[in-house]
């Protein structure tokens, strides 16, 4: 008998222990188990060692492509919430959707139909013209002298940072779209990261990326040692999707004419909003992702890719994106997936479906209806010029059988684009020059263009096929190059 007390005595004093541990310091207050994280952790700054940096930029401009802003805002809130600092945080953004006039919820923007505000708060890093190649890659190296506006923020990092880099915009295969000209190429950003490496001015850098063929983009050029690990949403050779568009389930507000968020980018955001990031890794944020963006593998949805030093996926995604305290009693696990949507819109398709229901709701009559009804022709005819330009060129340079074969090869996987990057850019000039602006749309063709290179066709001759393809140029905003050259 007094064996057994002595031993419920030990019992209780053990369990006393335990409480008295998981008292709050400033109450008589327990600690339940699922706060055990919360009170043993250390504060953010002692867990990662060094800094936490992000660049978040939307590469286009102009209401139809609302989405690609709203994700930034999206991403900027979020991390925000993870712990990142204002200072730490760099944000490109043409800056004209919260006040457009085709906005119905002035000075506001959502990533999802049912969403909050993400646009309040947001800086005004880099906006309107001063979203420039230039200045995203002078950012990236911590370069100051070479910016031209803006508020000359730069990631001033050092050898034990942690950088995440987020990009959403129109993209084609090897190249980026900007608000403003030139556009960016997959070579020049390769060699950016690469002299970034070389100052040894990080320790590891996440890169997602949204674009159509964004695959493309590291696919043979990005190598291993750079300690940086990219996420893709598409492989190298399809395009990326739009979501929450109109006409899709979930659908936005019906007086939301657009896509409010892109497939990939509200995939890992989503994802991120909802967890404890301490506990999620890169690798299972991208098992988690690939299965929503490639959306039960229909005709909407595309393959999510991973390049660079894959082994970096092991680190949980708090090392670069922090962590909502609100979040610390949400463990990842593989069936909190969100569900994909069942539609999507093609990323190249999304300023038609903008058009056609800014059409369809418009009054019979309306100046609105006739503005929506002449911006959806001027579209689908620089479409359609685009189009059968390349396709004659091709015909011109390679004969009427072999043109379309050339033109439309596809080099195998883990091979780049292109050999001759500078070649690829002259070539693009070339056609500008003499058939028009590409435009967003015409970043498709950019494959073409490669192939063109690749065969050893000389400028010479593009030229003098260029300019008996294109006998006129349409005239109107999508064929304009006022503005400059996409390279």
């Amino acid at each position: 008998m007094t064996c057994l007390v002595a031993r419920v005595i030990l019992l209780l004093l053990t369990v006393s222990g335990i409480v008295s541990a998981g008292r709050d310091a400033t109450g008589d207050v327990l600690r339940l188990p699922s706060e055990a994280s919360r009170f043993f952790h250390r504060s953010d700054d002692d867990e990662v060692e060094g800094t936490r940096w992000a660049v978040l930029i939307a590469g286009s401009n102009g209401y139809w492509n609302y989405r690609h802003q709203a994700d930034v805002c999206h991403a900027y809130q979020l991390l925000r919430k993870g712990g990142l600092k204002e200072e730490n945080i760099i944000v490109f953004m043409y800056d004209d959707i919260a006040f457009n006039e085709e906005n119905p919820r002035s000075g506001i923007i959502i990533n999802s139909p049912h969403g909050n505000d993400v646009y309040k708060g947001v800086p005004k890093d880099y906006t309107g013209e001063d979203v420039t190649v230039i200045n995203f890659l002078a950012v990236i190296l911590g370069n100051k002298t070479s910016l031209t506006g803006g508020s000359g923020k730069v990631v001033d990092s050092g050898p034990n940072d942690h950088i995440f880099i987020y990009y959403t915009d129109h993209g084609g295969p090897g190249v980026l779209g900007m608000p403003t000209f030139p556009y960016l190429y997959a070579d020049d950003l390769i060699d950016v990261l690469k002299k970034k490496h070389a100052l040894g001015t990080y320790k590891s850098l996440v890169f997602y990326l949204e674009a159509c063929e964004s695959g493309s983009i590291f696919e043979g050029l990005l190598p291993e040692g750079l300690n940086i690990y990219t996420t893709t949403a598409s492989n190298a050779e399809e395009s990326s999707w739009g979501t929450y568009c109109p006409g899709e389930y979930p659908s936005p507000l019906p007086e939301y004419e657009t896509c409010l968020g892109d497939l990939y980018s509200v995939a890992w955001m989503e994802d991120s909003d909802i967890h404890n990031l301490r506990t999620e890794t890169l690798h299972q944020q991208y098992e988690l992702v690939k299965r929503r963006t490639i959306n039960g593998n229909s005709a909407y949805g595309s393959h999510v890719m991973q390049y660079g030093d894959v082994g970096l996926s092991k680190d949980n995604l708090f090392t670069y994106l922090g962590t909502n305290p609100a979040n610390d009693n949400f463990t990842f696990a593989d069936e909190n997936s969100l569900q994909p949507p069942t539609k999507a819109v093609n990323q190249r398709d999304a300023d038609l479906v903008h058009f056609w229901d800014k059409y369809r709701k418009a009054p019979d009559g309306s100046i609105r209806k006739v503005e929506a009804q002449k911006q959806f022709v001027e579209a689908m005819s620089h479409r359609m010029h685009v189009d059968n330009s390349m396709k004659l060129i091709g015909k011109l340079l390679f004969g009427i059988e072999r043109g379309p074969e050339v033109l439309n090869t596809v080099r195998p996987a883990g091979r780049p684009l292109v050999d001759d990057w500078k070649c690829l850019k002259k070539m693009v000039r070339t056609f500008e020059t003499h058939c028009g602006s590409l435009a967003q749309y015409g970043m498709k063709h950019m494959r073409s263009l490669a192939n063109v290179c690749n065969a050893g066709i000389q400028t010479e001759k593009m030229a003098e096929a260029s300019a008996q393809a294109c006998v006129s140029i349409p005239s109107g905003h999508w064929s304009s190059i006022q503005k400059g050259f996409s390279a």
